[in-house]
């Protein structure tokens, strides 16, 4: 079973994690923007369904930051569950995504 999907509408791309956002769907979730470069493309991370981050989460996620390139590209973190925001609020995430 697949951790992380991937959906494009148009310059919309959505990259879902379920349950476990950790070291374990590193390459999964690398490929789910790898293979977007283009540099028109909106990216949402949602996480609605996502029970679990670790650091390597958050490193993953500057990691697909830096890649993609633009300081000024918003990625924007949705669906975010309580217990997962006190975790990206600890560590200044709220400066560096959009959370929705």
């Amino acid at each position: 079973m697949t951790n992380v999907a991937v959906e494009q509408s148009g310059s919309d791309v959505t990259i879902c994690i379920k349950g476990r956002f950790d070291f374990n769907i590193l390459q999964e979730f690398r490929n789910a923007y790898s293979e977007h470069q283009d540099s028109g493309l909106n990216f949402t991370i949602e996480l609605a369904e996502t029970e679990y981050i670790d650091s390597s989460a958050l490193g993953m996620l500057l990691n697909m930051k830096n890649h993609l390139g633009s300081e000024d590209r918003a990625i924007t973190i949705k669906n975010c569950q309580p217990n997962l925001m006190k975790i990206f609020s600890i560590a200044h995430f709220d400066k560096k995504f959009k959370f929705v």
